[in-house]
């Protein structure tokens, strides 16, 4: 099969626009999907840092190098990539070290800031203490509220994430099966400057997961291929598979999905579901409430904490006697 632009072969059929692309128009026609999409998300007017979080994965990745080959002509704005150590020792080290020899590759300052030090254990231990939980629910919160607080550390003006087409998609989709129409209106990208919050940016945000993988071996962008192993407890796989199920029977749902969102989201953000913050009484970190998640999390492990000393200090008084 031939390029649709040109006379090479293809390496890739785009199912939902019908198109056959050899390996430099992808390589052109996911680029400049991208850039549209910075400049539909911001007006970078010079000035900024932008701070990228960077798992070491493929798609934070890519969005480092894109972020990177789009903006290092403009030397008024600056990047700093964080990466967040959730303290998963099977997975997160080797994707650390992917992380920091791509920001040494690209010339950029790299930052790695680790949850132990703020809530006080590591993800393995929480998921010790609370084994029948789902561990996304405590990782995704703790990891978004360290992301925001280093990019405030580091001066940020916005927060950039490697969340992809497929990402979004899922997003919107669970959020609507839960009802939490108040998560939904506060998805990013995000227009609006709230207080304590570093506005995001998604690069990514129209571009499928296949895609930016695809990106990814044709650029020879290296990357942590793994995956962490307390995904499959996450809810998110099954809303994964109902995205795949709709886009297999019917290329270009994922698009029609955030495209049907954004043109609700103005409704959303208009009224009392809007995305207006406060201040956690507890940490001072943006919230929705009077206690931001992250610290309501903290207490729940506080009490998780203390049940297990009582079990254990009751256990060694029965031995003694």
């Amino acid at each position: 099969m031939l390029c649709s632009k040109c006379d090479s072969t293809a390496a890739t059929l785009i199912r939902y626009s019908g198109q056959h692309l050899c390996r430099d128009h992808f390589i052109a026609f996911l680029e400049r999907r991208v850039r549209h999409e910075l400049r539909q998300q911001v007006d970078l007017r010079g000035g900024e840092r932008i701070a990228i979080g960077l798992s070491g994965g493929k798609d934070s990745s890519v969005a480092t190098v894109l972020l990177h080959d789009i903006l290092s002509p403009r030397t008024d704005i600056e990047l700093v990539a964080i990466t967040i150590d959730e303290g998963i020792a099977s997975y997160r080290p080797e994707g650390v070290v992917f992380a920091s020899n791509l920001c040494k590759s690209v010339g950029i300052e790299h930052q790695v800031a680790r949850i132990e030090d703020t809530v006080g254990r590591t993800m393995d231990q929480i998921v010790a203490m609370d084994p029948l939980t789902i561990p996304c629910s405590y990782c995704g919160v703790f990891r978004r509220q360290a992301l925001n607080r280093v990019a405030k550390e580091v001066g940020a003006d916005h927060l950039a994430t490697g969340l992809n087409l497929d990402d979004t998609a899922q997003s919107i989709l669970m959020n609507i099966a839960r009802g939490d129409v108040e998560r939904l209106a506060r998805l990013g990208p995000h227009e609006h400057v709230q207080p304590g919050l570093v506005p995001r940016l998604q690069p990514l945000r129209l571009i499928p997961e296949k895609e930016v993988y695809l990106y990814a071996m044709l650029r020879g962008i290296k990357f942590h291929d793994a995956t962490c192993p307390n995904a499959e407890r996450a809810q998110r796989g099954k809303f994964r598979e109902i995205v795949n199920r709709l886009e297999a029977d019917a290329p270009g749902t994922r698009h029609a999905i955030v495209r049907g969102y954004d043109r609700m989201r103005p409704l959303l953000q208009s009224g009392s579901l809007g995305p207006d913050v406060q201040e956690c009484v507890s940490c001072g970190e943006p919230s929705a409430g009077t206690v931001c998640q992250a610290c309501a999390l903290k207490g729940q492990i506080g009490s998780f904490a203390a049940t297990a000393r009582r079990i254990h200090e009751s256990t060694t008084d029965l031995r003694s006697r």
